[in-house]
């Protein structure tokens, strides 16, 4: 018996292969129905489409009840982040679905500071907690690129709501990087902005010591949180970003910010060969 379903397509399929962790959620309408979050990077694109699979069967969902796929396009891992996004092109098409591209920063900064709000709460309260004549949070999310580089941007907590972003997506040097927010803080307070606390989210084994964060100590009150990344805000801001617009099937490209190894290696050769005599 085939079974028909012609209600109104409400749920979204989110995807995310940027870090280490495999994400993959089914949200409606602000809720979480149901989510794997796998680690194991190196076996990402064995283990994705089961994933899907099986969060789908969970939470009874049919290609035919979605409005659309969610994917972190990056910046992160290069092979990753490409896993995740052929894969969401390509059921995009098969089911005739639309398709929206998000940051996987913007996801680790929203789920990281959700964290951090849980993990504040479970805190013995203190006057210091009062944040009258501070501006919104700045929330900071990290994700290793080598050679003292992460991939990470600036956001601004808004309550429960995505965050705003302040700064691009990008890799940076990360003791360039704690200079620039040194000085956005000075201009902040100038314009009576400035935060109460600076919450570096994601991973802050590498980048969030006091001797790597030295700079901000004492101007604002800086918490690293590890945290690791959850399909689910993929998911919350895919279904924001569908209801602007969703992206080209065919022209959506993972954000990789630099060249892969790979590519780097090939372009240098190719510069040595052309400079031979």
């Amino acid at each position: 018996m085939m079974n028909l379903n012609n209600g109104p397509r409400k749920r979204l399929l989110a995807l995310d292969t940027a870090t280490a962790i495999l994400g993959v959620a089914v949200t409606e309408d602000g809720r979480v129905l149901n989510e794997i979050n796998a680690s194991g990077e190196r076996n990402h694109s064995v283990h994705l489409l089961p994933i899907i699979e099986q969060v789908m069967q969970a939470s009874g969902t049919e290609a035919s009840m979605l409005k659309g796929i969610a994917v972190g396009v990056g910046p992160g891992s290069y092979t990753g982040t490409r896993i995740a996004v052929s894969a969401a092109k390509t059921l995009a098409w098969a089911w005739k679905v639309p398709v929206a591209g998000v940051s996987s920063l913007h996801a680790l900064a929203w789920g990281g500071y959700a964290a951090a709000q849980e993990q504040l709460a479970a805190e013995p309260a203190s006057a210091a907690a009062e944040a009258g004549g501070f501006g919104p949070d700045w929330i900071v999310p990290l994700i290793d690129a080598r050679r003292g580089q992460a991939y990470t941007g600036l956001f601004a907590a808004d309550g429960s709501d995505a965050p705003q972003q302040l700064e691009p997506d990008a890799i940076r040097l990360m003791a360039d990087w704690v200079e620039h927010l040194a000085g956005r803080l000075i201009q902040a307070e100038a314009e009576g902005g400035k935060p109460r606390t600076v919450w570096f989210v994601g991973e802050t084994a590498q980048h969030g010591s006091d001797a790597a964060l030295e700079p901000l100590l004492g101007e604002v009150e800086v918490r690293p949180v590890p945290y690791e990344l959850e399909g689910r805000w993929a998911g919350f801001l895919g279904e924001a970003r569908l209801l602007a617009g969703s992206d080209d099937i065919h022209g959506l490209i993972p954000n990789y910010t630099q060249l892969s190894e790979a590519e780097a290696n090939l372009r240098r050769s190719r510069e040595g060969s052309t400079g031979r005599v």
